[in-house]
């Protein structure tokens, strides 16, 4: 019985596409966590979830950016909050935990430990070395060329912008985990990293600020992380704060795996670490 998780899969590439058709368990009981990006349309992402959820004993998704884009080719038109809340009703329908259900209790090896899937956004406070505000910051990376699509696809209705509806998840998020019993451990799941290290090593620095928030720098101790897991960048790595394992499960795009020595061979063990 294993916790294992991915994030990346994009499936309207015909590479990712088979290669989640071929992800299976490796126990009847093992749990699967989904990062984020499952893929760009509302009817890939129920296809994906759909196929996993009747692999794997539990699935637990949360949503990345990709997810939450509103592109002219899917048929669901909606944007920002009811889009996401139309995935997690779509969701719920095929058994799989969001971020709006009750947090799930993994009782496997290294257990119990609660898993919470987190939706927080990110507020452009990773930002470029020399810049003190979020406009800075954009300036920054639209000089560069530097843009992420989120400017363009990823829409925050009814929030004035993503920063703000990143600061409503970030509260609502902190008042459920600062409710959550202090003897048990948590494995925290969030398509963006919780802290800002992981991004020390991107090609494109300015890129940071759409890659999570400031505020949740101390969230691996303050919530007892067993373990972090995120996507987003598409350097699958460990890295380790405090004690406190922070995983990276992307798969990516088939240009960034395809040419790795290694394939990629399935999603990555969480649990027992």
């Amino acid at each position: 019985m294993s916790l294992v998780a991915i994030s990346d899969l994009h499936v309207r590439h015909l590479e990712n596409r088979a290669f989640t058709e071929a992800l299976r368990p490796e126990s009847d009981d093992d749990w699967l966590l989904v990062a984020g990006d499952v893929a760009e349309t509302a009817g890939d992402i129920l296809w994906a979830m759909d196929l996993l959820s009747k692999r794997f004993s539990t699935v637990v998704w949360v949503p990345g950016n990709h997810d939450l884009w509103t592109v002219p080719a899917d048929p669901v038109q909606l944007r920002g909050e009811a889009r996401y809340e139309y995935l997690v009703n779509a969701l719920r329908d095929l058994g799989v935990h969001t971020p709006e259900d009750p947090y799930p209790t993994w009782h496997g090896p290294d257990g119990p430990v609660v898993v919470a899937p987190l939706f927080l956004l990110y507020d452009h406070t990773f930002r470029p070395e020399g810049t003190s505000t979020k406009e800075e910051a954009l300036a920054v990376a639209h000089a560069s060329g530097v843009v992420c699509t989120d400017e363009y696809l990823l829409h925050p209705d009814p929030h004035p912008g993503r920063d703000a509806w990143c600061r409503d998840r970030l509260a609502s998020t902190r008042a459920r985990l600062d409710a959550l019993p202090e003897d048990i451990p948590t494995v925290l799941v969030n398509h963006w990293p919780l802290v800002r290290e992981p991004t020390r090593i991107l090609r494109y620095p300015e890129f940071a600020q759409w890659c999570g928030t400031e505020e949740t720098a101390d969230w691996h101790t303050r919530y007892r992380a067993r373990a972090v897991v995120y996507g987003h960048l598409h350097i699958p790595r460990t890295i380790v704060v405090d004690d406190v394992p922070h995983i990276e499960v992307s798969l990516g795009y088939p240009r960034e795996w395809g040419p790795r020595p290694q394939p990629p061979r399935g999603p990555r063990p969480v649990l027992p670490g």
